[in-house]
């Protein structure tokens, strides 16, 4: 009998206020310790993700930077053997390719083709290579208009069977002619080239991986009963930042889906990337075990304070009860109002505001009817274009002024109003549409709108969600027509940033692209390099011809200029005869030739007046970003004094810096 009494009475007590208030304290004691624990493993993971990104951006460099240099050993053996071969008999070539054997030790097999991509020797010698046709190979029709090394993508070999890849550099006779390729084979499978990479151990899922630009896998880490642990093309969006040149960390999806810390660097040299990765579980491990222990300390923590805050919460509720009593018949029906004599002010504040809950409701719903006719005037008569939707984004009405402005019928349907959206534009205004509805955040767009009159109207669209007692209700939105300064404000940023005469950038936005190359240097080491010139023997052609003359000498430099750079560059008439060019991605060395093929261009160009033939040469200076360049001021003076080193010997030359300490690094 005494049991069951002692059972009601424990559950009375847990179903109290006074143990629903001690509960609630527990819970919130428990609430706040596992957010603490929670913000600790948000926090913390961030901690662990960065230090391991510093320690995968570490890593990779030194992998990049060991492969490039590997890449670039292998590239200048071929490139003195090219020059052992120039002037050679074709009879000669084999024996000469049997005497680098050395370079055996790198590479799989040498070859060489002729001029029409026919091999005429090899070594070691495979029955059936020689005579073979590569003019068809993308390698070979790459180097025939090329005079750079070039690194093919990988291929099968047909004797060994294994994963080749060719590093091949261009031949050319005494006169400059292209008259072959002298290539070494690289053995993927068996080589050494990766070979330091097999032994990379990174915890027990982490890898380092070699790809192609093209994503091609040229290395891949292999485990016991696992093979590949990832594939490169499991990260699409990392991976082709990566294959368009970034270079950078990440954490990303791999393919399985497990979020993966990776980091990229690029191998120039080759047009390879290496891909660094460790699983974000494998670098969280440590810090979950740490927060799992520390969970159960604060919990047998929790039950010590239970017991203190039971004896409080009994004492500071008394007054409590009368109050849960009188809300207990209100509930029940029994009573309307709360009439409580208490000296606490706190629950005299609470029954005066329960009393004041059905007035203040009846006065809302009155109000609430007044405004809705204000808005609906508002609607009605305003010169501005207006809409409104509902939750599920179904626009419902369109005032007066809108259907103006887009030419719909007041009985026009839905579907009309999208159909009439450009084609270019429809996708991403529905895009952003759903986002909006999704997430209650405001809609702003600029668009095009297809007006019945067969005009196209630029609109700019601004909605908003209405709330409603904190419940949102749908969406009111405004439409302007900005037809006329878009196309003032495309043809005012097209003219404060190009040159007139020639079409190409003038100062004012050759400098904002310089700027914005030196922060993408400054944050990710992706090199520039800066040309400047002026023309020499230019003063002639205005004195004797005229400006009109000049003029034509300057519009066609521009345009030799402007055909021979790629198309990534940026070209600018910085003012008078003198020009600059700015070459993103680009090496030093890679960028002198550049310069170099711009002065042999540019020297072939000329004007004709009264019989008399014109012609101008230019004065080059080259520099790259480095570290320490702060502003773009300091590039432009270190190009300035080459470019003046170059007039001061002789003029038609290209002066190369490499730093302000050194000015002339090399001559061409």
């Amino acid at each position: 009998m005494h049991v069951p009494a002692r059972i009601g009475v424990l559950a009375r007590s847990i179903c109290s206020l006074q143990g629903r208030l001690l509960a609630g304290l527990a819970m919130t004691w428990l609430v706040i310790v596992g957010l603490v624990l929670l913000l600790a493993w948000q926090f913390g993971k961030g901690l662990v993700d960065d230090a391991n990104l510093a320690h995968l951006r570490y890593e990779s460099q030194l992998i990049a930077n060991d492969l490039s240099e590997q890449v670039e050993r292998r590239l200048r053996a071929l490139e003195r053997l090219e020059q052992g071969l120039r002037n050679v008999p074709m009879d000669e070539v084999p024996a000469r390719l049997e005497n680098a054997q050395v370079l055996l030790e790198w590479f799989e097999g040498l070859m060489v083709a002729d001029a029409d991509g026919r091999i005429v020797a090899d070594w070691p010698i495979v029955p059936g290579r020689a005579g073979l046709e590569t003019a068809a190979t993308e390698y070979f029709r790459m180097l025939r208009h090329s005079p750079w090394p070039y690194v093919s993508q990988p291929f099968i070999g047909r004797a060994s069977g294994d994963s080749l890849v060719l590093m091949l550099v261009p031949r050319f006779d005494d006169q400059g002619v292209f008259n072959g390729v002298v290539g070494g084979m690289i053995n993927l499978t068996h080589g050494g080239l990766f070979r330091r990479l097999e032994e990379i151990r990174l915890g027990d899922d982490g890898y380092v991986s070699v790809f192609t630009a093209t994503g091609e896998a040229l290395f891949h880490p292999r485990r016991a009963g696992g093979g590949v642990l990832d594939r490169a093309l499991g990260h699409s969006d990392v991976l082709q930042q990566a294959l368009d040149g970034w270079e950078g960390e990440a954490i990303a999806s791999s393919g399985e889906g497990t979020p993966t810390l990776m980091a990229y660097r690029q191998i120039w040299p080759a047009g390879w990337i290496v891909k660094v990765a460790i699983p974000q579980a494998q670098v969280q491990e440590p810090l979950a075990d740490f927060l799992a222990r520390l969970w159960w300390a604060w919990l047998a923590l929790a039950v010590l304070m239970l017991i203190t805050m039971r004896w409080l919460v009994r004492r500071l509720l008394r007054p409590l009860h009368r109050l849960e009593r009188q809300i207990a018949q209100v509930g029940a029906g029994e009573r309307r109002y709360l009439e409580l004599s208490t000296s606490m002010h706190e629950l005299r504040q609470v029954a005066g505001s329960f009393n004041r809950l059905e007035h203040e409701r009846l006065a809302a719903l009155e109000h609430l009817r007044d405004r809705q006719a204000f808005l609906d005037a508002v609607l009605g008569s305003t010169p501005i274009g207006m809409f409104v939707a509902d939750l599920e984004g179904r626009i419902n009405y369109l005032n007066p002024a809108l259907l103006e402005l887009l030419g719909l019928e007041v009985t026009h349907e839905a579907r009309d109003l999208w159909e009439r959206i450009h084609p270019d534009d429809r996708r991403g205004t529905e895009d952003m549409w759903r986002y909006t509805l999704s997430t209650g955040s405001d809609f702003v767009r600029q668009l095009r709108f297809l007006h019945p009159d067969g005009v196209t109207l630029w609109v700019e669209v601004h909605a908003s969600q209405v709330l409603g007692n904190d419940q949102p209700l749908g969406f009111v939105g405004m439409v302007k027509d900005i037809t006329e300064r878009r196309q003032q404000e495309a043809l005012q940023r097209w003219e404060a940033e190009h040159d007139p005469l020639t079409g190409l950038l003038n100062r004012r936005g050759f400098e904002r692209r310089l700027e914005e190359a030196l922060a993408e240097y400054s944050k990710t080491g992706t090199p520039s390099v800066l040309i400047l010139f002026d023309l020499d023997h230019f003063k002639p052609i205005n004195d004797e011809g005229g400006h009109a003359l000049g003029d034509e000498m300057l519009r066609r430099v521009a345009q030799v200029v402007a055909w021979e750079v790629r198309r990534s560059d940026h070209v600018a008439r910085q003012g008078g005869d003198e020009f600059a060019v700015l070459l993103p991605s680009c090496t030093l060395k890679q960028a002198g030739e550049i310069a170099e093929s711009l002065r042999r261009a540019v020297s072939e160009v000329t004007v004709s007046n009264a019989g008399k033939t014109y012609s101008i040469t230019l004065s080059m200076g080259v520099t790259a970003l480095q570290e320490g360049d702060d502003a773009i001021e300091s590039v432009f003076a270190r190009a300035d004094r080459a470019s003046y080193q170059a007039k001061a010997d002789g003029r038609n030359a290209v002066v190369v810096t490499t730093s302000d300490d050194d000015l002339i690094d090399s001559l061409w």
